[in-house]
């Protein structure tokens, strides 16, 4: 009997236990309960290990920047310009004659670039806008200039220019340092013993260059920059062999001899 009713006491006490924890609020048997430690890890027992997420294969896909429209404008020759705003500092303009597209301008970076076609001349600026003007054209009768430029035996640059306002011709150093010009008015000059000169032949003017340290060597250019004779100087006296009768030598690359002859003293002509 006594075993029994301990059995019945015990288990009525942890009923009893039981029926008061479950009475308190949830939250406050939440609040009242101690942390729980980590179980320790022991030596040779790994902890799991998350594997990391896959990252998705092949490039990642940008999305383009939008071309906002900012506005229209009408260029010298009648053509458009349509700019568009893409980002910061990021401007483009698509240049329209009628319904063709010719061409694209960029700036980005704060670059200014420029565009040309037919005479007409467009800027886009780094803020987007636009300037344009046309190169002016050449009255009637009056002769568009065109210009060459040539590396003279003496390593110096001849500008060779023929325009309105006739033939002309600048000498100057490899690095642009203005030596002489010259031009119908003024056709010969001099310079560190060379000699250059603009020769009439005929309807043609010639440009003749001559090293005069050299024993008078010639060069004969046309306008175009092509060249067309060289004269070979004769040897000096102390030069030549004993008995040794040297004629002068013109070698001629095209075009007449008549240059020759008005270049001055030394030219000589073979026919």
């Amino acid at each position: 009997m006594r075993s029994t009713r301990r059995t019945t006491l015990r288990t009525a006490a942890v009923f009893a236990g039981t029926a008061a924890v479950l009475a308190f609020p949830v939250g406050s048997a939440f609040a009242d309960s101690p942390a729980v430690p980590e179980p320790e890890v022991l030596p040779g027992v790994e902890r799991p290990v998350t594997e990391p997420k896959a990252e998705p294969a092949g490039p990642v896909a940008r999305p383009k920047p939008t071309r906002a429209y900012v506005t229209t404008v009408k260029l010298a020759d009648g053509s458009i310009a349509k700019v568009y705003k893409i980002g910061d500092g990021h401007f483009e303009a698509d240049v329209f004659a009628g319904p063709t597209k010719l061409d694209t301008l960029v700036s980005k970076g704060g670059a200014t670039t420029y565009g040309q076609n037919n005479g007409l001349h467009v800027v886009l600026r780094p803020n987007g806008t636009v300037t344009s003007w046309m190169e002016p054209k050449p009255k009637p009768g009056v002769k568009k200039e065109s210009s060459v430029r040539i590396t003279m035996p003496d390593g110096r640059i001849a500008k060779l220019s023929d325009g309105r306002h006739g033939k002309r011709v600048e000498i100057s150093t490899p690095n642009g340092n203005l030596l002489a010009a010259l031009d119908l008015k003024h056709p010969s000059a001099q310079h560190d013993g060379w000699t250059y000169r603009l020769v009439q032949d005929g309807k043609r003017m010639k440009f003749v260059v001559i090293d005069g340290k050299g024993g008078g060597s010639s060069w004969v250019y046309r306008f175009d920059g092509k060249l067309i004779e060289t004269y070979a100087a004769e040897p000096k006296p102390a030069e030549r062999k004993p008995g040794e009768r040297v004629a002068p030598k013109l070698v001629a690359a095209g075009g007449g001899t008549a240059a020759a002859g008005a270049a001055g003293p030394g030219w000589a002509s073979r026919c």
